[in-house]
């Protein structure tokens, strides 16, 4: 509802400012963090599924 009265000419001028207050290199190095933080994320999510030994994985009932 905020973003459908946001128009192009308002995000390029939002941009500019932050550009602006921060400078290239802050915002590069701020998106190289968060990317390598998902993939991080991301691999720590794979290798918790491939968990040998899990007892929802091995689907055997002692009961």
């Amino acid at each position: 509802m905020l973003f459908k009265q946001v128009g192009p000419l308002e995000l390029v001028i939002i941009l500019s400012i932050i550009l602006l207050l921060f400078g290239v290199g802050r915002i590069s190095k701020v998106g190289r963090e968060l990317g390598s933080a998902i993939s991080e994320m991301r691999k720590g999510l794979k290798e918790g599924d491939e968990t040998p030994g899990s007892e929802e994985s091995t689907g055997s009932t002692d009961a």
